[in-house]
Formats: C-alpha cells, sequence, structure tokens
C-alpha cells in the first residue's frame, strides 16, 4: 500500500466486540451489489439546484447491502448511489425483501450517500422517464438485498476508527451584525454566511465538525474480506461536468476496497459501501494544498486516500463472531413551515413580475418553493432508527443533519463505538438546531430542502437517543 495514503492519520481507536458470547458463533452475513446507473435523460433537478437531465455516464451508480443474521435475527444496511431518496422509494423496496424473505420492513435501514452528480429519486423530476426509474430504483435496492441473503455465511466483525479534521470543514460561517445581506425573502439580519450568502466580515465557523471516519469491517471466519462499511461526515467532493452522472467519492472508495481486498477466494465478491455521517452544515472536501484536479479527478483521488487508511485500521483490529445483533424503529410526526397567506402573496408576486428587481439571485427560486410547500400536508412523519452490531451501534435519520447534533448523539450515545448515517428511510431535508434557524443562513430557509419545523432538530436527537439505549438492552 502507498505509504503517502497513510501519513495524515490523526488518529486509530481499536476496538473488539465485547459483548456476551452467545452459546455458538451464530454471527452469519452477506453482502452484494447491484448497478442502479439511470438511463439518459432522468432527471438531476433538486428542489435548489437545476441540473437538468442525464447526459452522460462518468461513473456507474449502486445500491450495495450488507445482512446481518443472528439465529433468527436478520438486519439489512443498504446504501444508494443518489443524492437523497424519497420513503415511498425505499418503502416499495423493503416490502418486496418482505415479501420474498420474511424479513421484517422495520429492520432493514437504506441510505442514500448525497452526490450530487445523481438522480434525487423523491420525485422531484415526475417525468414518464423519471417514474419508472424510481420504481427501477426500488426493485434493485430490494434485489441487492435478496443477493446478499443468499450469500449469507459464517462470519466475524470489528470496528476502528481515524479521524481526518483537514479535510472538511464547516461551511456556515457567523458574520459581524448587519455585514450579511438580505435573504431571498428580502428579510435583513441574518448572521450566517452560507450557500448563496454573502459578508465581508466573517468571525469563525458556525458549528463543528466530525473528523472520524468509521470502519465496519466483516470477515469470512478464515478472515477473508467479506464487506468493509466506511462513513464519514463530509458533504461531497464534487469536481462535476453539468448533466454526467457519478457516485462521487463514495463510489471511488468502495471501488478502492472492492480492488484491493480482492482474491483468489470460494467466498463471493468482497463488497465495499460508503455512507454519509452528519454532514448538513459541512462543505465538499477541502484541499491541504494548492493542488488542483481536472474533473472528477479530487473524487478518484480521496476515495483511493480514505479507502486505503480503512484497510490498515481493519486489518489491525479484532474481529468477533460471538455477537448479537439487534435493531429497533420508530416514526416521529413534526410539522412543516408552510407558508402563510402573507408569504403565499409574496410568492404570487414575485413570480407574477420577473423583470422585477428582488433581493436575491435565488428570490424567485424559493418563491417556486413557497407555492410548492403550500400544497404539502401540516405534518409529516419521519423514520428513526438504531441498529446494534455488538457494541457498535448506527443512528439513523431521513435529514441532512448538522455535525453538532451528530457529535451529541455519540457523546450521549450508552453504546461507545456510535457512528450516524443521514438520509436514511427517506428525505426531510435539513435540520438545523433552534440556534441555527435564528441566526440564518441557506440551510433555514424554508424551501422543500428545509420544510420541518424549528424545534424538530431536539425532538429528533432525544428519540434518536431513546432508540440507542433500547437497543443496548437487547
Amino acid at each position: 500500500m502507498a505509504n503517502v495514503f497513510c501519513v495524515r492519520t490523526v488518529a486509530v481507536m481499536f476496538a473488539s466486540v465485547m459483548v456476551p458470547a452467545l452459546a455458538d458463533a451464530a454471527l452469519r452475513a452477506g453482502a452484494a451489489k447491484v448497478d442502479i446507473t439511470p438511463p439518459m435523460g432522468v432527471s438531476l433537478d433538486g428542489s435548489i439546484s437545476k441540473n437538468g437531465p442525464a447526459t452522460s455516464i462518468h461513473d456507474p451508480l449502486h445500491a450495495r447491502a450488507l445482512v446481518l443474521q443472528d439465529g433468527d435475527s436478520k438486519i439489512a444496511i443498504v446504501v444508494v448511489d443518489q443524492c437523497m431518496t424519497a420513503a415511498e422509494v425505499f418503502d416499495a423496496a423493503k416490502r418486496q425483501v418482505s415479501s420474498e424473505i420474511g424479513m421484517p420492513v422495520e429492520q432493514m435501514l437504506m441510505a442514500a450517500t448525497h452526490t450530487h452528480a445523481a438522480p434525487r429519486t423523491i420525485h422531484i423530476g415526475r417525468s414518464e422517464l423519471d417514474d419508472r426509474y424510481h420504481k427501477y430504483v426500488s426493485a434493485r435496492i430490494a434485489d441487492a438485498v435478496l443477493q446478499a441473503f443468499e450469500n449469507l455465511a459464517p462470519a466475524q466483525v470489528g470496528y476502528a476508527a481515524f479521524e481526518r479534521p483537514e479535510l472538511l470543514a464547516c461551511r456556515r460561517f457567523l458574520c459581524v451584525p448587519g455585514s450579511v445581506g438580505a435573504n431571498p425573502f428580502g428579510h435583513s439580519g441574518e448572521r450566517i454566511k452560507s450557500v448563496a450568502g454573502s459578508s465581508s466580515q466573517v468571525i469563525e465557523p458556525a458549528g463543528p465538525i466530525d473528523p472520524q471516519f468509521s470502519v465496519l469491517s466483516v470477515q469470512h471466519l478464515d478472515g477473508t474480506p467479506l464487506c468493509l462499511l466506511g462513513n464519514f461526515s463530509v458533504h461531497y467532493c464534487g469536481g462535476y461536468q453539468r448533466g454526467a452522472v457519478s457516485a462521487d467519492y463514495f463510489g471511488y472508495f468502495c471501488s478502492a476496497i472492492e480492488a484491493s481486498l480482492a482474491g483468489e477466494t470460494d467466498h463471493p465478491d468482497v463488497v465495499g459501501i460508503m455512507s454519509n455521517g452528519t454532514s448538513g452544515d459541512s462543505g465538499a472536501f477541502q484541499r491541504g494544498s494548492a493542488k488542483r484536479f481536472a474533473p472528477f479527478e479530487g473524487m478518484q483521488f480521496y476515495g483511493r486516500m480514505l479507502a486505503e487508511q480503512a484497510i490498515v485500521a481493519a486489518d489491525a483490529v479484532q474481529h468477533r463472531s460471538d455477537i448479537s445483533v439487534a435493531m429497533v424503529e420508530s416514526e416521529l410526526e413534526l410539522q412543516l413551515r408552510r407558508p402563510d397567506e402573507q408569504q403565499l402573496r409574496w410568492a404570487k408576486n414575485v413570480l407574477a413580475n420577473p423583470e422585477l428587481k428582488q433581493p436575491h439571485r435565488w428570490t424567485k427560486i424559493y418563491a417556486t418553493e413557497a407555492q410548492h410547500l403550500a400544497q404539502y400536508p401540516a405534518t409529516e412523519t419521519l423514520k428513526l432508527q438504531a441498529i446494534r452490531i455488538g457494541d457498535i451501534a448506527i443512528a439513523a435519520a431521513p435529514c441532512e443533519v448538522f455535525a453538532e447534533t451528530g457529535l451529541a448523539i455519540k457523546k450521549e450515545s450508552p453504546i461507545k463505538q456510535t457512528f450516524n448515517m443521514e438520509l436514511s428511510n427517506g428525505y426531510g431535508g435539513y435540520l438545523p438546531t433552534r440556534l441555527q434557524h435564528e441566526l440564518g443562513g441557506y440551510e433555514s430557509w424554508a424551501a422543500r430542502s428545509s420544510k420541518l419545523e424549528v424545534g424538530a432538530e431536539a425532538k429528533i436527537r432525544v428519540e434518536l437517543l431513546r432508540l440507542l439505549n433500547e437497543v443496548a438492552k437487547q
């Protein structure tokens, strides 16, 4: 392995799974991946960004699945190369799996990576081609789980983590009062410079980062790699070309894992999986030098670099098979921030006068978003989950979660080795804390991308910690 990929390590933590041994080594695991690359013409648009249709494929998209079985208890973890995915798309896949092998739908965690060069399967684009693709993705996700189930074999797991704080930064900046321009709604007084915001008087980042890279390593009992799942809280890499489909660094990480760990064995091919942690307020990868990348080059660089370091970390950790697995799920109903009559009149006036000068270059976009939000129901129910794999835990939420929230969940979790998966089981938009809502900025502006009530973060955080405490006792 090239040493250049390991020299920037800040810390490596090793943890063997120390839970009461089962009567026998009952753990079984299987993994699989399937292609979900879209046909040309499928929409890459989001609620705010308008990327147009897919016009080329730079690298393929996949759904990658890991199934773990402890006696009669089975859980599935699936990560898909999509920007975000609607609950309806995931739910259709879960129902298909349940109907074929009897796995309860509440025992499946499905999440999107958040690559910005892939479809947003949240029914933004609603052409016949888009709808067909959404159904195709559901079916292919189910295929991945079913193939992973067929590959179940005696297995052992281990956990490791390292930190790479130099690779990410908070993209929200606290600014001097009065220095931030008006938001799209024409309101002044915000304190945050973020996406599509401006200020010449920045004070400091408005929040922390989570620099930890978590590694869940799964091996066959003979030590042959079966699956390696990484988790990192960076938004994405980027460096795209318009209309070109790519899995971003998430896909390149997985490809590097699979190429590096491939070998001549009788076992199925090893599967790499890369999930997004809590990156709602982080930016793209931070360049540590003056190095400049050609389009798509940076994602390959970072994907390979992190894969090499993840393999080194996994090689050093003890793996155990005498562990149990458990999973719990709940639903949380939250209010949506729909526009009132005054806001709707404002939106109507903006869109009726396209030549009128507006306070922000995105004012027309947010006027359109207000009209969309007006058609939403008053509340939305989100699915939250907690998984325990020995003494490793995963907390899953459907939002773009801020690092502050993810760090709080890790700190307060009763299970020491806990990491988060955002954009899980649906899409709930950005999840600022109440204070971050008060400070303002892009992630707080009401739209389909930021629709939940102001108090949603606290409610979600408390419920996830309750689920972690519940699954810790199972």
